[in-house]
């Protein structure tokens, strides 16, 4: 039995939610230094520069969609619902996610949205496969 492609892109998410991390990690670690990374964090910082705030609030906003995604999937692969929507949507989710994570790197803003918007679209069109058939 193979494994549908839709977890293989849930799968593909999930490392994409790791480089979230480490990328947002690594340049946060350049402005502050080492020993802030691998120290409590307690203390008052200065604000992120340009680059290391998007990348954190990119990797925030990864992380208001995926496990809704994830779930959703999920659910529709329990309960035997996979086809085109769910095929689609799982496309469209990842690789919307994975253009809007330099979009939002680079400071593009309007783009970045659309391509956010089509991150959803992907969510929505999996929700729909599981309630609706």
């Amino acid at each position: 039995m193979t494994m549908p492609i839709e977890l293989y892109l849930l799968g593909a998410a999930v490392v994409l939610g790791l480089v979230h991390i480490l990328w947002a990690v690594n340049v946060k670690t350049a402005q502050y230094g080492i020993e802030w990374n691998m120290g409590a964090r307690d203390g008052e910082m200065p604000p992120l520069k340009p680059l290391a705030g998007r990348l954190a609030r990119a990797q925030a906003n990864f992380f208001e969609t995926f496990p809704l995604f994830a779930a959703v999937l999920l659910a529709a692969v329990a309960a035997d619902r996979l086809g085109w929507k769910t095929e689609l949507g799982a496309h469209l989710y990842f690789w919307a996610r994975l253009i809007y994570l330099p979009l939002y790197a680079a400071g593009v803003p309007k783009l970045r949205t659309l391509v956010w918007l089509a991150s959803l679209a992907g969510v929505v069109l999996v929700l729909s496969a599981l309630l609706l058939g």
